[in-house]
């Protein structure tokens, strides 16, 4: 190092004034943080804020109205649908990422499983219901196909457009959502598990029982919650293929917020969203947890 260079290393290993070194390092979580304040902080705030404005000015009557029948039926429509769901989804999902964990970890088949449930996953929207329209609605091919061998799948009315058709569609995206989420916790399983619980003369049932099963409960438990808050929270899917009603509240709120006749209530749909996300946050910090306990034996 040269003479002139040492003053340079020494001025910048100096730190600022009050003994605090000036560190840019933040500079890199600005995207970010933009990103979570512009669509996760401001829509929040202008939910909550909204929830206190009425057409007279501040107001508690859009809280007040949560009581409503039809509101209470809508928020109950969601539980069901979103734990249905994502009971199904967790169930189906975690038994093909067992097939997957089992396999060869680097095999082909495998990448092209986890690749397509990526896809998958994020699957849906208008063209998800659309392909489920394609397939099993009235004109679909395969219910033409049924029809044509003496099976009516509609023979009891036409269940697609209701609360059950919804947890046949939402299933849909959530098992692939499952197999990714509980993939990590079944690669953590280590196979020095197994032998040591055959070595003490356990069998298949202990094993799962004893070491297995605890140890994949909280990862499970939490896939399954990380389902319920993704049903929970969707509107697309169920608006292309609900075009009337507020069966669910992500519906109800696009119904209070559009009118044709001038009966929009914005201060009653940001209430709605309130009540909403309150239930997707208490949701998410119960994942949370669980993703910790999970992470401790994942390392």
């Amino acid at each position: 190092m040269t003479v002139a260079a040492k003053p340079l290393v020494e001025t910048a290993r100096r730190p600022l004034r009050g003994g605090r070194r000036f560190s840019l390092d933040w500079l890199g979580a600005v995207p970010f943080l933009a990103y979570v304040g512009l669509f996760l902080l401001l829509p929040t705030a202008i939910a909550v804020g909204g929830s206190f404005v009425g057409p007279n000015g501040l107001t508690l009557s859009n809280l007040t109205a949560m009581n409503k029948s039809y509101i209470v039926a809508a928020f109950v429509h969601s539980v069901v649908l979103s734990a249905a769901s994502a009971l199904l989804g967790a169930i189906l999902g975690a038994v093909l990422a067992y097939a997957i964990a089992t396999g060869n970890p680097n095999g082909v088949l495998r990448r092209l499983v986890t690749s397509a449930c990526g896809v998958l996953a994020q699957f849906g929207g208008v063209t998800l219901a659309f392909a489920f329209l394609a397939t099993i609605g009235l004109a679909g091919f395969v219910t033409l196909w049924l029809q044509q061998r003496g099976i009516n799948i509609y023979a009891n009315g036409i269940w697609l457009y209701e609360l059950s058709g919804l947890v046949l569609v939402y299933t849909y995206f959530q098992i692939p959502l499952m197999v990714l989420v509980f993939l990590p916790a079944l690669d953590g399983i280590r196979p020095q598990w197994r032998e040591a619980t055959e070595s003490l003369g356990g069998g298949t049932w202990h094993y799962w029982r004893y070491v297995a099963g605890p140890l994949l409960a909280p990862a499970f438990l939490g896939g399954m919650l990380l389902l319920f808050a993704n049903a929970f929270s969707a509107y697309a899917t169920a608006a292309a293929l609900i075009s009337q009603g507020s069966i669910i509240a992500s519906l109800l709120i696009a119904n209070t917020l559009t009118s044709e006749v001038g009966l929009a209530q914005p201060g009653l749909a940001s209430a709605l969203a309130l009540v909403m996300v309150v239930i997707v946050a208490v949701v998410m910090v119960l994942y949370t947890q669980l993703q910790r306990r999970t992470s401790k034996w994942l390392q």
